[in-house]
């Protein structure tokens, strides 16, 4: 039995701060908007529907007490729809479509939402604490340093300097410029008000970028890494490196951002029941672990294990989108795999139009099949690299 994507759609994103367009709504409304756009333009018969499953990463306050339920009631679905909120960090968003590819797959269930939200401008990224970050009994364990830190890290090893991450970062802005203005974000709905009103029509954060601008920016990361004993700790688990040369920043970093995202799954008998064509089949899945401290490497092995389990090499993936968490990612997959740049983000990506956290692995997924079709090609990959030392790939293949 295969699993399948019937539709994939997202929200626009709205800047994560208190000028962003989408303070005012709810991570409630973000995602019921999604889910009442598909009962009402894709004519989903709400009864079908066997489950709500959403990533979500800070689940405190507005996103506290299993958002995806509240969702579901709130979208009118019928008391029937359960809801399950999930956190696998950044990973999130593609797990949940992974989980609900699982279910289907094995006939469990036969039709499922899966996604996420993140309204980071209500609900701050870290809200929710925890101990990986501030339990030193329990950071000694992972040999914590900040995501940002790991990522500096990642570019000394490899060897990227400040203009090869701020290149690639203008050329995101540059994609992602390039796609709205041709319209190729054909899964993307504007965020309405309380009275039916669009209130964002566009994806906020893009902009116009150069390197001349990024260059005025100072590093995100520098501080923290060096008076906060963070880079003592990433020499020691690599003493290869005698110093972090920190190059991150706002501008080659992923923007925060409001958003999102939700897409039907089903297996055969789930998507004939309600009258849907599949766009795309789940083709492999796959999930690891990485070393904590340099933490943000996973996509790598992600992709790699992916492919082992579809019998497929590299070269058999038309398009790929790797999540843009910091330039450095990105680039690393690129060259450890011996991919092209013009097969991955083609779009842009999260520089360019922001990372709502729990969101974005279904973000990439609905952007991937839109580029697949636009293009047509067959096969392609999303991958994120997740805190805590993790990765996630999926690899899909047009219906």
């Amino acid at each position: 039995m295969n699993a399948y994507i019937y539709d994939a759609v997202r929200t626009v994103r709205g800047k994560g701060n208190k000028n962003g367009a989408l303070l005012s709504i709810t991570p409630t409304q973000l995602g019921a908007q999604l889910l009442m756009h598909l009962k009402d333009h894709k004519d989903l018969d709400p009864k079908l529907v066997e489950d709500l499953m959403l990533g979500c990463v800070s689940q405190v306050m507005d996103q506290g007490a299993n958002i995806a339920k509240t969702i579901a009631q709130v979208s009118n679905y019928g008391d029937h729809l359960c809801g399950y909120t999930l956190n696998r960090f950044c990973g999130s968003g593609l797990e949940a479509i992974n989980q609900a590819a699982a279910y289907t797959k094995s006939g469990y269930k036969n039709l499922v939402l899966a996604g996420g939200v993140e309204s980071m401008s209500r609900v701050a990224m870290g809200a929710d604490g925890g101990a990986m970050a501030v339990d030193p009994a329990a950071a000694l364990y992972g040999m914590f340093i900040p995501q940002g830190v790991s990522a500096d890290l990642i570019a000394t090893r490899e060897g990227y300097s400040r203009q090869d991450l701020d290149a690639f970062a203008v050329e995101s802005q540059r994609r992602a410029l390039n796609a709205e203005k041709n319209g190729y974000f054909k899964s993307r709905i504007p965020v309405k008000d309380i009275n039916g009103f669009d209130i964002l029509t566009y994806d906020e954060n893009v902009r116009e970028s150069s390197l001349e601008s990024l260059a005025k920016l100072n590093p995100s990361f520098e501080m923290m890494g060096k008076m906060g004993g963070f880079d003592a700790v990433a020499i020691n688990r690599y003493p290869e490196v005698s110093e972090i040369n920190h190059v991150h920043h706002p501008g080659n970093s992923s923007a925060i951002v409001d958003g999102a995202a939700v897409a039907i799954i089903g297996n055969e008998e789930g998507g004939k029941a309600a009258g849907l064509t599949p766009r795309a089949k789940i083709v492999s899945m796959a999930m690891v672990g990485t070393d904590p401290t340099i933490m943000l490497t996973g996509p790598v092995p992600a992709t790699e294990l992916a492919l082992k389990n579809a019998g497929m090499n590299i070269n058999d993936i038309d398009l790929f989108e790797v999540n843009e968490a910091f330039a450095a990612i990105p680039m690393y997959l690129m060259d450890k795999l011996n991919v092209h740049h013009d097969k991955v983000n083609v779009n842009g990506g999260a520089i360019a139009m922001g990372h709502p956290l729990g969101a974005t692995g279904c973000m990439l997924m609905g952007t991937l099949i839109d580029e697949l079709e636009r293009r047509d090609l067959q096969t392609g990959l999303v991958t994120l690299c997740i805190g805590g030392g993790m990765g996630i790939a999926t690899i899909i293949e047009r219906v």
